[in-house]
């Protein structure tokens, strides 16, 4: 059999990467499409499988070596239909049509902070500190709206019952993604180093505890994790009162 050239060996594996992101933009626009279905539960869930895709492709393209400027812009632009304009959509239709201006304003200003959010990571991408984010990751805020509507979708409820919860929390959603608040990125962790057996228990742990009822975990977990930032900037902030201001020499005087 004929060997396979390197140059179209590096294509193939070019590729890979970006069937990642065309799959997670698949999984944005499926929940837009179920949400005019009203179908609300199947398009929260294609919203959190486009933020597992989306974790993949970057990882992938690292591994094979096949990071690009094409894959970068690519991944945004999914990334804003997936995270940006499929979470506003989706919570549009399902609890925000009915109360008016306020609405349609809501799902705006999440929409147009996952815009300028991603636009502001891909040109600070080489100034922050790796270890955190500067504003509360899309992806993130999409699994908060997307979580607030699969766990009531879950109990029963109607989105109208809770239109002025999610409305709140789309608003809180949007502004965060803007913030200048810190986020764990957790991009410090090395994957390949030799843990303590007591983690992958509590890796265990966690898959089962979110196994067990994946709506309400899920909506738990990034709901703590989008307060976090907000509680490390109070902390902070209260150290850097408490430390004591360095005293200035007092002025000499020169004359003679």
């Amino acid at each position: 059999m004929p060997l396979i050239s390197n140059e179209k060996r590096r294509r193939g594996i070019y590729i890979l990467p970006n069937l990642f992101t065309t799959a997670a933009l698949f999984a944005g626009f499926y929940a837009i499409v179920q949400a005019m279905n009203l179908r609300f539960e199947s398009a929260a869930v294609a919203i959190f499988v486009a933020m597992v895709l989306d974790g993949l492709d970057g990882r992938v393209a690292r591994l094979t070596r096949t990071q690009s400027a094409f894959g970068a812009e690519y991944d945004s632009l999914s990334d804003m239909v997936s995270f940006g304009a499929a979470p506003a959509l989706v919570v549009y239709e399902w609890a925000l049509k009915d109360t008016g201006k306020f609405g349609w304003i809501a799902a705006f200003i999440y929409c147009a902070g996952a815009a300028l959010r991603l636009a502001r990571f891909n040109t600070n991408i080489d100034v922050i500190d790796k270890r955190y984010f500067q504003g509360l990751p899309s992806p993130a805020a999409a699994a908060l709206v997307a979580g607030l509507v699969w766990v009531v979708t879950d109990v029963g409820l109607a989105g109208q019952d809770v239109r002025w919860l999610a409305g709140i929390l789309t608003i809180f959603a949007g502004l965060s993604m803007v913030s200048n608040v810190l986020f764990w990125s957790g991009k410090d962790i090395n994957l390949r180093k030799s843990v303590p057996f007591i983690v992958v228990i509590a890796l265990v742990m966690a898959f089962a505890l979110v196994s067990s009822y994946p709506p309400g975990v899920l909506f738990a977990l990034f709901l703590a994790y989008a307060c976090s930032g907000y509680v490390m900037f109070v902390l902070r902030l209260r150290k850097s009162q408490q430390e004591p201001k360095p005293q200035q020499a007092p002025p000499t005087d020169n004359a003679e």
